[in-house]
């Protein structure tokens, strides 16, 4: 499976990003997709995740601000992010679950101040 993400950038704080990430290629149906995080000095961190059925998981640090959803038909899973805040910065990476886990190159999100 491979994971394309896209959308990162450069942004003020109280803007709006949105992430996408596409899964193609795999024998295996996906189960859960979602988002994670690391920025420089910290663990990766889970950021938001939606399986198949379409329950969701959020950071507490995102509740409220992100959302995350899913096309099954095009396993393709998108973050939108609000009210950006400069803690938001970190590279961005996509993950996606079937037998195996698969993990995206990553994209990064700044927020300026």
């Amino acid at each position: 499976v491979q994971l394309q993400a896209s959308g990162g950038g450069l942004v003020q704080a109280g803007g709006s990003l949105r992430l996408s990430c596409a899964a193609s290629g795999g024998d295996f149906s996906i189960n859960s997709m979602g988002w994670y995080r690391q920025s420089p000095g910290k663990e990766r961190e889970l950021v938001a995740s939606i399986t198949s059925g379409g329950s969701t998981n959020y950071a507490d640090s995102v509740k409220g601000r992100f959302t995350i959803s899913r096309d099954n038909a095009k396993n393709t899973v998108f973050l939108q992010m609000n009210s950006l805040k400069p803690e938001d910065t970190a590279v961005y990476y996509c993950r996606a679950r079937s037998i195996v886990v698969y993990w995206g190159q990553g994209t990064q999100v700044t927020v300026s101040s």
